[in-house]
């Protein structure tokens, strides 16, 4: 018997729908949403997906975490949600991740959802398992119920949501490293490089807040409001949050092809469109940025060729430069295929984490990234994403977001750039703050 159950219905306003979906979801503990945006994009299947209330679950440490993770998705049979943190890496190699946490999130974090909802241009299908599949009529009418002035209310956020107060909203940012102590540790870095000890690496530092609190659901809209990236997600696990407007995808499978398109290369955008184009024309042909995104493109060539078939890894797209609403970005993507009798867990786990966010040679700069920050990555510079039945997959790279653990009471963002031998430490630490910009403004506009 088929394990879910699906019916379609049509909506007159896509995005209102959205809203109240999203807003109905937050009375389940276990949530996950991804909106493209309506982003144009080559490799997609759906405009957006939300996964609530988990029927099984895997959560565990690093521990022979990819072994346990192919096991649930085997045993599943069934579509899958959840994330892979970053400290995955000691799972994979003999690494270690000792630095300060805040946050707590688990290593990495599977459900199989009981209710599934995929957007396609004007239609959402309701995917439910068979035990809950009764419940569709009656759920589509209560979303379409939440009026836009409800979603304001304390009642459209689930009886979990707690509305804070104005007057308890302002949060103070930190930063976990001053300005003068990041030169130093990114000279450090350059340090290594100039022995060859590592080409490029990507260092990254956190900014944070202690003793705060937010609406979770409402800081994501704001954050995707202003940002509108093709792999946004807000991601609910009790009283953990990820709130991310990510542009960046790590991998896709679709049968037996391969996808993985990083991300290298950064500039600002301008108001006005002449000088607009002429900042991504100086992205595209900057000498340092292109370093940086071919060395990546050449790592990920090496870590798809580790479950590819012969021949079959090529470089598609190469160098490309893609306008976002807070920044340029300079994107390639690299394809292989696999053979049929390859795990989809084999190709995540030979090529995790990802390069954009480690460097070259991997395992080396791994270590010196591990050296020089002072906080633990956890689930920033992981990623999130999804299982179909088949065995495809979708994830993305979490950068750009927001951590939250409303227990603790702790927010955290970081970010980061890619370092070369080109490398000033002044012009990184601008482009940190560049990357900062619109997860600092939402916070700060509580």
């Amino acid at each position: 018997m088929q394990l879910r159950r699906s019916k379609r219905y049509k909506v007159k306003d896509t995005e209102v729908f959205k809203q109240q979906l999203l807003s109905w979801s937050q009375q389940f503990e276990e949530v996950l949403w991804f909106d493209s945006n309506r982003y144009a994009q080559k490799y997609t299947s759906y405009d957006g997906i939300l996964a609530v209330d988990a029927f099984t679950s895997i959560k565990t440490d690093y521990f022979s975490a990819f072994d346990k993770l192919e096991e649930y998705q085997k045993g599943t049979a069934d579509w899958i949600f959840g994330y892979l943190s970053y400290d995955l890496k000691n799972a994979t190699e003999h690494l270690v991740s000792a630095n300060y946490d805040g946050l707590e999130f688990a290593d990495l974090y599977f459900f199989q959802p009981k209710k599934i909802f995929l957007f396609k241009g004007n239609e959402v299908e309701f995917l439910y398992l068979r035990m809950v599949d009764d419940e569709m009529d009656f759920d589509f009418n209560e979303i379409k119920k939440i009026t836009t002035e409800s979603l304001e209310d304390k009642e459209a956020f689930g009886e979990s949501q707690t509305i804070v107060p104005p007057k308890e909203r302002s949060i103070k940012i930190k930063l976990r490293m001053t300005k003068d102590v990041y030169q130093q540790k990114v000279k450090k870095m350059l340090e290594h490089i100039h022995r060859g000890d590592i080409y490029e690496a990507n260092f990254c530092q956190e900014f944070y807040a202690e003793d705060s609190e937010m609406n979770p659901l409402k800081t994501y809209q704001h954050l995707n409001r202003i940002s509108r990236p093709p792999f946004a997600t807000f991601l609910k696990v009790d009283s953990q949050y990820l709130l991310s407007a990510t542009p960046e995808r790590y991998l896709r499978k679709e049968g037996d092809l391969i996808i993985s398109q990083p991300i290298k290369g950064t500039a600002k955008r301008a108001i006005d469109p002449i000088e607009d184009q002429q900042l991504a024309r100086a992205l595209s042909q900057d000498p340092k940025e292109r370093s940086e995104n071919i060395m990546i493109v050449d790592l990920v060539r090496n870590d798809l060729s580790k479950t590819a078939t012969k021949g079959s890894v090529e470089v598609t797209e190469f160098c490309k430069v893609y306008r976002f609403e807070q920044v340029h970005q300079m994107i390639s993507t690299i394809t292989s295929k696999i053979a049929n009798t390859t795990s989809a867990i084999a190709v995540l786990r030979s090529t995790f984490p990802m390069g954009s966010m480690t460097g070259a040679p991997k395992i080396a700069a791994m270590e010196i990234i591990e050296a020089l920050e002072e906080t633990k990555r956890g689930l920033y510079s992981g990623s999130v994403g999804y299982f179909t039945p088949e065995g495809d997959f979708d994830f993305n790279v979490i950068i750009r977001s927001i951590l939250y653990n409303a227990q603790k009471r702790y927010i955290s963002f970081s970010v980061g750039s890619a370092i070369t031998a080109q490398a000033l430490p002044e012009k990184e630490y601008e482009e940190c703050l560049l990357k900062a910009k619109a997860m600092r403004e939402v916070l700060e506009k509580q």
